[in-house]
């Protein structure tokens, strides 16, 4: 499987490589900042990270992942820094056979990098 792991404080652009031919699903997923944050609004999020090790972090969940559900290509490129409300702060896809695995390596993948991965929202900023 390929993966390609990116972070970036910059707007997250959609690559427009096309998928593999044998591709018989992409998923894609963006998480978006929402503009209430614990009942309050916000304009936007802090995310930190500490890049080598959630870069070693996320490649390991990514392998296990991928011996579970084998799929073709995997990337995700994840912000840091300000994020304002409204853009996205993560981008996940996934290029598989069929779709079954590639949507559940996606939501597994999803849950484990919200308890595994060594990136935080720091703080919100205000409207």
């Amino acid at each position: 499987m390929q993966v390609t792991i990116r972070f970036t404080d910059q707007l997250i652009f959609v690559p427009d490589s096309a998928p593999y031919d044998e591709a018989g699903a992409v998923i894609e997923f963006r998480g978006i900042v929402r503009g209430l944050e614990r009942g309050a609004k916000i304009g936007g999020l802090l995310y930190e990270l500490y890049e080598p090790m959630a870069e070693r972090v996320l490649r390991r969940i990514v392998e296990e992942l991928g011996a579970e559900y084998p799929c073709l290509a995997f990337l995700v490129v994840h912000r840091h820094g300000l994020v304002p409300v409204g853009e996205t702060s993560i981008y996940v896809r996934i290029e598989a056979l069929h779709r079954t695995e590639a949507i559940r390596m996606l939501e597994v993948f999803m849950n484990r990098l919200k308890t595994e991965v060594p990136i935080w929202k720091s703080g919100s900023v205000p409207c």
